[in-house]
């Protein structure tokens, strides 16, 4: 008679193909389960990453640097050997598709490495005349979101005679350089004057990415309103204008799961009360906040139902053609913005705040907000809940705010 299985004397039964077993006696896993995975991940996030491959040895400067930035497994090379075949390469080697690669490299990875950007700033200058300005976007790119403003001195005047060259060649190629020199607080006014035309404007309109230059044209006309007194150039019409970020931006979005942002709105619920704040408000001219406040005169936090979250644009005190260095409002209620800085908001060293990050603060500053920033360092050390509600107590009362029966 054939013994029921697991009774007691009877053969244990044989693992299933590609199944895992501790020992004689103990439990079989199939490979593909969710804890033979989980484990194998583990191993993985434990174990050195494997070294990036070799390249070939007969391969000069210029030749390595191409061939180790197109290799799909070169995305997180070492600066060093980028910095060594840079210096390895000979002036001929180094071309635009190469420097182009670089460029792409180090505003993908968040790399702000001086040396490398140097390079690129004097490939700029050197071959200012055989660049078009499809290339010379590509080229700026990284100098914008990395926030870094090359010590190359000829870096800005060998820009404003490519865009005075080529801008009505490229339109989107000269609103994205201007976007990148945004970023970088160093906008030309000559070609402000030539973009916020009328004839570059209607040229633009009939054209697929229509869209996207309007919304970059709007937020170059919100920095000119800003921080820019001395222009007095065109300007974009109102009608022209659109939201500059109405939703939080791509990278917040993909990585949502790695964000504070639920445990701070949770933090905030229990600590103030749903009724006195609001996530992820698009205030005007269209930067999307992460979390606002109102709050009195006396300090007090006041339900946002009962106050106009938004400030005025312009500022009242920001005249067309003056900055607004110094913004008021006889609004009595202040309006604070807590602004999450996470890990991917900074370059690569954590120290920097990348360009599209810095200009999002620094408008919203200059447009009247008072901006209270969350460190991610300060956000991680905090263990659970509790903890966190600790220390956003202690960062709205450092303000000088009040809630609860007292606060009003």
């Amino acid at each position: 008679m054939r013994r029921p299985r697991g009774e007691p004397g009877s053969p244990a039964p044989r693992p299933t193909e590609g199944a895992t077993c501790a020992g004689p006696g103990e439990p079989c896993f199939p490979s593909d389960g969710p804890l033979m995975c989980a484990l194998e991940q583990e191993r993985r996030f434990r174990l050195p990453p494997k070294p990036p491959p070799t390249l070939q040895p007969g391969l000069r400067g210029g030749q390595r640097l191409e061939a180790a930035l197109s290799c799909p497994r070169f995305l997180r090379r070492p600066r060093q050997h980028l910095i060594r075949s840079l210096a390895e390469a000979r002036p001929e080697e180094l071309t635009p598709h190469v420097m182009v690669l670089l460029a792409q490299h180090l505003a993908r990875h968040r790399l702000r490495e001086p040396q490398l950007l140097e390079a690129i700033a004097h490939f700029l200058v050197v071959q200012e005349a055989q660049l078009s300005s499809k290339v010379v976007q590509k080229l700026v790119l990284p100098f914008g979101r990395l926030n870094y403003l090359p010590l190359e001195q000829q870096f800005m005047p060998c820009l404003e005679r490519i865009l005075a060259r080529e801008a009505g060649v490229a339109p989107l190629a000269t609103v994205n350089i201007l976007m990148s020199l945004c970023q970088l607080r160093c906008l030309p006014f000559r070609a402000l004057h030539f973009v916020f035309s009328p004839s570059f404007i209607n040229h633009i309109s009939g054209t697929p990415h229509a869209l996207i230059v309007r919304r970059y044209l709007s937020l170059l006309d919100t920095a000119v309103e800003l921080e820019l007194p001395g222009y007095r150039g065109p300007r974009l019409p109102r009608r022209q204008q659109v939201p500059i970020f109405p939703q939080p931006l791509i990278t917040d979005r993909a990585r949502c799961k790695y964000s504070h942002k639920d445990i701070v709105a949770e933090g905030l619920r229990q600590l103030l009360g749903e009724e006195k704040y609001r996530q992820d408000l698009t205030v005007p001219p269209g930067y999307c906040t992460d979390f606002l406040l109102c709050v009195s005169s006396s300090g007090a936090v006041l339900p946002v139902r009962t106050q106009d979250p938004f400030l005025p644009y312009p500022p009242r005190s920001c005249p067309q053609g003056q900055a607004a260095s110094q913004p008021t409002t006889h609004d009595p209620a202040q309006r604070v913005v807590l602004m999450l800085r996470e890990r991917w908001h900074f370059c690569r060293d954590g120290r920097v705040l990348l360009g599209s990050r810095a200009l999002r603060e620094r408008h919203l500053g200059l447009l009247g907000y008072q901006l209270l920033p969350l460190p991610f360092e300060e956000l991680e050390s905090q263990r659970g809940l509790p903890q966190l509600k600790s220390y956003l107590r202690q960062k709205l009362q450092a303000l000088g705010l009040r809630w609860g029966p007292e606060g009003g």
